[in-house]
């Protein structure tokens, strides 16, 4: 992934419509993000029916759940084709080892593995053998099994994405302090998947080192689903992308302190020069009780107020006239 990915995660906002999935990755392509990531389930494949549903989001049995929601081969692959034509990544988490082999076919950018299936080894060996790149979600996973993961995985193909798995996600619970500890112990780049409902995670996680920022994306928090109510709206999600790119800007950008060619007409206007208290006569010892300083900055500049005190005055000074060192000896 390339510097500060921006990934709209759709997930099951679409809510097995599959206008609203084209929808969704035209929306993200107009807020101007770098990818987006859906979910590819295959009940049959990843569930039994008896399975229980989370409990930000029981209103389906998990398995009619996938089953309503769920695309067709060939839709993935247009869905792909979309993506495409709006210049857009296509990354899904697959949830079976049969959803690794379709978005294989596909030709997705990437394959996400969700917090979920970090244990689910066999899964994870036929991603690593599919040789595309992978996204590794660590929402609730300990360092054990984020480190059974890892080794199985390919580094130099590999982010880890820092995230807790919690909806929404309180601030108290966002873990940045991961994001280093991941970087160090595993010697590739980390990301952040933003659950929480503003963007203020996402932007502290750029500015510790964030190479990617995963957030959901929906029309309206008001839709259908699990996903929607704790996704962000289009404006919300445009002011991440915008803090975001100014981040990176910043984050990528120096400044030399000994170079003040910038300031030079700054330091005119609002720095002091040494000008005198009195009229001074000539001849006179200058004191340090006969000098001020005061605006512009073009004069001999406040800071060498030592190299005047002490001095006599070549010529009569006025009061309010700068000193200059040709003044003096």
């Amino acid at each position: 992934m390339s510097t500060h990915t921006i990934i709209a995660e759709v997930g099951s906002v679409h809510d097995g419509s599959f206008g609203n999935a084209l929808k969704l990755i035209e929306l993200g392509a107009s807020l101007g993000i770098d990818a987006v990531k859906f979910q590819t389930h295959i009940p049959v494949e990843e569930t039994l029916k008896s399975a229980p549903s989370p409990g930000y989001f029981s209103s389906e049995n998990r398995f009619d759940y996938f089953a309503r929601t769920g695309f067709a081969k060939s839709q993935w692959a247009e869905l792909k084709a979309c993506a495409d034509e709006n210049d857009v990544a296509f990354i899904s988490s697959p949830f079976s080892e049969l959803a690794v082999e379709w978005l294989v076919d596909i030709g997705v950018s990437a394959l996400k593995i969700a917090s979920g299936e970090v244990t689910n080894l066999p899964m994870l060996e036929s991603i690593r053998d599919s040789g595309l790149p992978v996204l590794l979600s660590s929402g609730m996973s300990d360092w054990n099994e984020l480190d059974a993961a890892v080794s199985i995985l390919v580094k130099p193909d590999l982010t880890l994405m820092q995230c807790s798995s919690s909806y929404p996600c309180s601030y108290s619970d966002v873990g940045l302090n991961v994001i280093a500890e991941m970087r160090e112990r595993y010697g590739v780049p980390v990301g952040f998947s933003d659950h929480t409902e503003t963007n203020y995670a996402a932007f502290a996680a750029v500015a510790q080192g964030a190479i990617c920022i995963e957030k959901h994306l929906t029309f309206s928090k008001a839709m259908y689903g699990s996903d929607a109510p704790l996704a962000a709206e289009p404006e919300q999600f445009r002011d991440l992308v915008a803090g975001v790119r100014a981040i990176t800007e910043i984050n990528n950008s120096s400044v030399d302190k000994n170079d003040s060619s910038a300031y030079t007409k700054m330091k005119q206007i609002f720095e002091k020069s040494i000008v005198a208290r009195r009229d001074i006569v000539a001849g006179e010892v200058i004191t340090k009780e006969m000098l001020s300083y005061k605006k512009p900055g073009d004069g001999l500049s406040a800071a060498r107020f030592k190299e005047v005190i002490g001095k006599k005055a070549k010529r009569a000074i006025n009061q309010d006239d700068f000193i200059q060192l040709t003044d003096i000896k």
